[in-house]
């Protein structure tokens, strides 16, 4: 029996390209497959149709399946991380940070001077990523993400100077 070897997950056949509302299902099948609550098509087609928004999406060159996202959106000379995901075969690769660093150009090149973002005291991994990509501790929401089981955790704000 010949064995087929399983594709690679190689960072340099990734590619991330600018979302449109045209990408609305494709994000929200990704953010149902990684939060709980999930945003579904028409909040991410309202999301990606805001004339200040800027998404990525990104996608295995190999497959040609959408593996992340990241959603943002500018506020004058402010920009603010709205959401972003990675599938889990993709996770702890740097492709978060990839599309957290193509967010930040994108929303420098529009003269956003800081980006900001909220994320769970409890998501050590999302810490760590924005913690590697400068983002520096603006404060805390105390019981910010209400869980399904009915626990809450806290927000750390989060500010990267661009």
């Amino acid at each position: 029996m010949t064995e087929t070897a399983a594709p690679s997950r190689d960072l340099k056949y990734v590619s991330l390209l600018w979302a449109g509302v045209d990408r609305a299902r494709e994000i929200a099948d990704l953010h149902s497959g990684l939060f709980d609550p999930a945003w579904d098509e028409a909040a991410m087609r309202n999301l990606l149709d805001h004339p200040a928004s800027t998404a990525f999406v990104a996608f295995d060159g190999q497959s040609k399946a959408a593996i992340g996202f990241v959603l943002g959106q500018l506020a004058a000379d402010e920009a603010e991380v709205l959401t972003i995901g990675v599938t889990p075969d993709w996770q702890k690769l740097g492709l978060g940070r990839r599309l957290v660093d193509g967010l930040a150009r994108a929303v420098k090149r529009a003269e956003a001077r800081r980006l900001f973002l909220e994320v769970a005291t409890d998501n050590d991994a999302a810490i760590a990523l924005y913690g590697a990509a400068g983002f520096k501790e603006q404060g805390r929401r105390k019981a910010y993400y209400k869980r399904p089981d009915g626990t809450s955790a806290d927000a750390l704000m989060l500010a990267l100077d661009l």
